[in-house]
């Protein structure tokens, strides 16, 4: 076996291609035909950017984008004050609500050049008032609070998405939840329903209240009694069908006959419909079930749940849109709430009512 000598250059060699360096902002400027100043705001996103044509806008940043000009993110950041950061506080990462909103905060934040935290409280009032004070150690120039209470008063711009408080300077993201009641109570009502069970959220939900009260007050709009037996709450802090399973043992253990069933969010509506199953009833055959939220698995259950549909993905977008807002325009005033509509998904879960309740549901 032999071995190769490591060959040596002699001074006739070409010398070792050297690495390449990055373009400078001035180059890209003259190769777009613009003043640095002009490419600076735009890559910058600076609020004077706003006069600039689109079409300039267009051709900077693919420019960017084909010599891989990066920004001086620190020099950045001491020009500006600002770290570019957001701080995003949900009561749990991994459910279908959250996850959406936050899908349509990060397409904004990340076309506008910032990056984001989150921080999951799973309904803990200690991480609930805690988190806030750790993300602005973290120098974070706004915040962003899903599902959660708010009470606080920082030093930075926060938008909530379904708070429901009225805090002086925070923006809150709203469904219209009478309109929410009124199409799912609308759609059983027309479709024969009159003996409806309900599945409420949690206590510590923030919308639960909110929507309960405007369920009562669409149902006695419509003259349909609600009644107290056929009423039910999620307990726990699963983000599993298993509560809306469990919550609908408990109506048919009642022994109250029901056509339909409202369930709180989707996720509780495919536990409802698995307990309905087990009890050898058909949903919508026997039961018809209305979820909300429209979480993208809603449209592939078997059946193919019926439900409300909350924009999700819009009103995370609007929180992180109203918060850079905020953040760029200190003193800007905005609205206190900014409010979305909802809107009814007909599927497969939903239908006209039978002439007589079957006899599994009238036990």
């Amino acid at each position: 076996m032999t071995t190769r000598k490591p060959a040596h250059r002699t001074s006739g060699d070409p010398p070792a291609r050297a690495a390449k360096k990055p373009v400078s902002l001035k180059k890209l400027a003259d190769h777009i035909g613009l003043s640095p100043a002009t490419v600076s705001l735009v890559i910058n996103r600076s609020n004077v950017a706003d006069s600039i044509p689109q079409e300039t806008k267009d051709r900077v940043f693919a420019a960017a984008r084909k010599f891989k000009y990066r920004p001086n993110f620190f020099a950045r950041s001491l020009r500006t004050q600002r770290s570019f950061s957001i701080g995003v506080i949900v009561p749990e990462v991994s459910d279908g609500y959250s996850a959406s909103v936050m899908s349509g905060l990060e397409d904004y934040l990340l076309q506008e050049g910032y990056f984001y935290f989150v921080a999951s409280h799973r309904h803990r009032s200690d991480l609930i008032d805690e988190y806030p004070r750790m993300f602005l150690e973290r120098s974070v120039d706004g915040l962003i609070a899903v599902d959660t209470p708010w009470h606080l008063n920082p030093s930075v711009p926060v938008v909530t998405v379904s708070g429901h408080n009225h805090v002086r300077g925070v923006v809150n993201i709203v469904l219209d939840h009478h309109r929410a009641a009124e199409v799912a109570l609308k759609h059983l009502y027309h479709l024969g329903h009159r003996q409806i069970a309900f599945i409420k959220g949690q206590e510590f939900s923030s919308d639960t209240a909110v929507r309960w009260t405007n369920i009562a007050r669409v149902a006695r709009h419509l003259g349909l009694v609600i009644n107290s037996r056929l009423v039910v709450q999620l307990r726990g802090d699963s983000p599993s069908p298993q509560l809306g399973h469990v919550a609908t043992k408990a109506l048919l253990a009642a022994a109250e006959p029901f056509t339909a069933l409202f369930a709180f969010n989707d996720i509780s509506a495919m536990g409802a419909i698995r307990a309905l199953r087990e009890s050898g009833l058909h949903v919508p055959e026997d039961v018809s079930v209305i979820g909300f939220d429209d979480i993208q698995s809603s449209a592939y259950q078997n059946p193919a749940l019926t439900t409300v549909r909350q924009p999700l993905r819009e009103m995370g977008r609007a929180a992180a849109e109203i918060l850079l807002k905020r953040i760029n325009r200190p003193g800007l005033e905005l609205q206190h709430e900014h409010v979305v509509e909802p809107e009814l998904v007909v599927r497969e879960t939903t239908c006209p009512v039978r002439r007589k309740l079957p006899e599994k549901s009238r036990r």
